[in-house]
């Protein structure tokens, strides 16, 4: 079963796409944020294209763990996904994603200017890749 891991942004919506097995998250390429219509049609062309079953959305709650604007959007995204592709949807706390992200890039030796361009993507496989373990570790207990 294939699932896809999102990383809603402002500008970009980073994507990652689980293996067949659910094992291990890769990077898509990212999407340019147009109009909400848009961003669910490009997504359900993902889904369609790589036969996914479910999808996972990044939530961005705030240390504290409470919910902000960014994670209510993000809840009203993640219903709209729902609704328009007819598909399992799913929220992951995403806290320090982004800064996980970023470490890992700089670890990498990329460019300040590369890491912009690849960071959402990033986030996005560290999101979808830390639901595949709690959910492999849920199936071994």
């Amino acid at each position: 079963m294939r699932i896809i891991g999102i990383d809603l942004g402002e500008k970009r919506i980073g994507v990652a796409v689980s293996d067949e097995l659910g094992i291990t998250a890769q990077g898509l390429p990212t999407i340019s944020s147009q109009t909400e219509k848009d961003n669910l049609q490009r997504l359900k062309e993902l889904i369609e294209q790589h036969q996914v079953e479910k999808v996972v959305v990044g939530l961005p709650r705030n240390m504290n763990g409470t919910l902000g604007p960014k994670a209510q959007n993000a809840i009203k995204f993640a219903e709209k996904i729902k609704e328009y592709c007819h598909i399992s949807v799913e929220m992951e706390d995403e806290r320090l994603t982004t800064s996980s992200a970023e470490r890992v890039l700089i670890a990498g030796n990329r460019s300040r200017k590369k890491r912009k361009k690849v960071i959402d993507k990033m986030s996005a496989v560290i999101i979808l890749q830390t639901f595949l373990d709690r959910a492999k570790f849920r199936k071994g207990m």
